[in-house]
């Protein structure tokens, strides 16, 4: 079985590896150089060789010699790159008035409604933050101060952010970012390695074990954090429904559910304007950020008044732009678009179309192992070779790289790094959905060899 690797590592750009944006003189590798001087040795890069894009206008981008990409993988221009509502909702506010959160702002006030409207009822109070670590980490502090407890459950490959709490509850950052000391992991589904196994019973089962193993450490349960559609544990996203009996497990022990809504919230999913909707779950706290603003910082925790009242009378919360002006128009546009141009909608047809031919070049390459997905949140998992379980960790790499050559952008997540990650802004079309399944067949063809021949002259 291939080594398990950090999500930030699985598709990363590595200075020491050979290949262009070297010390050869280029542009590229000169502002490569200066980057690292600059901001220091942890940041990471997407791709074999890094790209400097410059703009972007609805599913694409485009890179400082102006060839196109179709952006296969960004959820955070959801409603697509450069989008001209939210681009001129933001100049207006930013030229009109933007200071810290501190004021009382109508803007601010309006769109908490707006979004608490499209909560289940019971989530009736919402705290604006810039980032989703942000947000986490406030909403592990509210679930605490609500059950008085510190014990957190996530999946095995979680990702959920990157303060010093949240770092501890997002395995998926390796060995590096150590486990939080109360925190306990369950298993994602794995139905290539686990076949005929039933993914509700196996998570209900991991849960008890780990609400166990605190009663024996003297942890009281706290939340359950979750993102519903397991993004960084490979994409699982069915069966529906299988997350309801763990969840009433922690609810039981006296723990609260966190549904961390970064990834697959605002209609990304299609069927679904949020993933714990798809599961018929009535979270006691939401959690939500990268596509909210359409690039622009702002994030959120929602949660039921009752359980927010003992952490917020007892700490006095400020975050000076978590709210700001400039955010909250830019957000407000998002659900504007959403509504008016039914991207909803277009994530479940366009999804349904864009799965429908991933697994149609399944059928030619069987090295394609699974589809998974819903909306335009798809999972497409490789394995080494045609029959084999192995992970096919050394070929995702490879093909995204090679589609990375061809113009279409895509990453992998999954605890091998094996499962390319496809999220599309919501505004893709069927042509878009068409050519990642052209050229992804294309490059699963190629030999190793030539899978790694560059062909840049694709243009948009």
């Amino acid at each position: 079985m291939a080594t398990r690797s950090s999500i930030l590592d699985a598709n990363a750009y590595r200075p020491d590896a050979d290949g262009p944006g070297g010390p050869d003189g280029t542009r590229g590798g000169d502002l490569l150089r200066r980057r690292a001087a600059a901001l220091g040795p942890a940041y990471r890069l997407f791709y074999r060789e890094p790209l400097e894009l410059v703009r972007g206008s609805g599913a694409y981008l485009y890179d400082a010699d102006g060839r196109a990409y179709l952006d296969a993988y960004n959820n955070v221009a959801s409603v697509g790159h450069a989008h001209p509502r939210v681009a001129a909702a933001v100049a207006r506010q930013a030229a009109t008035l933007s200071t810290h959160t501190r004021y009382v702002d109508a803007g601010l006030v309006a769109y908490a409604e707006r979004l608490l409207g499209l909560l289940p009822p019971a989530v009736d109070q919402v705290m604006l933050t810039c980032t989703g670590s942000e947000a986490n980490d406030l909403a592990l502090r509210v679930a605490a101060a609500a059950t008085g407890g510190t014990g957190v459950i996530v999946t095995e490959e979680a990702y959920h952010g990157n303060t010093a709490l949240v770092t501890g509850a997002s395995p998926s950052l390796g060995r590096g970012a150590p486990r939080g000391e109360h925190v306990w992991t369950v298993p994602a589904p794995d139905p290539l390695r686990r076949p005929g196994v039933d993914p509700a019973a196996e998570l209900l089962a991991a849960v008890h074990r780990a609400l166990d193993a605190m009663a024996v450490a003297g942890v009281q349960p706290s939340a359950f954090l979750v993102d519903s559609i397991l993004s960084s544990d490979g994409v699982h996203s069915h069966p529906v429904g299988y997350l309801a009996p763990a969840v009433e497990a922690v609810r039981a022990a006296g723990g609260l559910l966190v549904a961390d809504e970064v990834q697959p919230g605002f209609a990304r999913t299609g069927s679904a304007f949020w993933g714990f909707e798809r599961h018929g779950l009535d979270p006691e706290i939401v959690t939500m950020g990268k596509p909210m603003g359409n690039g622009l910082p702002i994030a959120g925790m929602a949660a039921r008044a009752a359980v927010l009242e003992p952490f917020a009378s007892t700490v006095p919360y400020f975050n000076t732009f978590g709210g700001n002006h400039v955010s909250v128009a830019a957000a407000a546009a998002v659900l504007d678009v959403i509504e008016e141009e039914g991207l909803q909608e277009n994530a479940a047809r366009v999804g349904a179309a864009l799965r429908a031919g991933v697994r149609e070049v399944a059928a030619r390459h069987p090295v394609v192992a699974d589809v998974r997905g819903d909306g335009l949140f798809v999972g497409v998992e490789l394995v080494a070779a045609e029959g084999s379980t192995e992970p096919g960790s050394a070929r995702a790499a490879d093909v995204v790289n090679s589609m990375r050559d061809r113009g279409v952008l895509t990453s992998v997540c999954g605890p091998w790094g094996s499962t390319l990650k496809v999220r599309p802004p919501l505004v893709a079309t069927e042509h878009d959905a068409a050519r990642f399944v052209e050229v992804l067949d294309e490059v699963l063809a190629l030999s190793p060899v030539d899978r790694g021949t560059r062909r840049l002259d694709h243009q948009h």
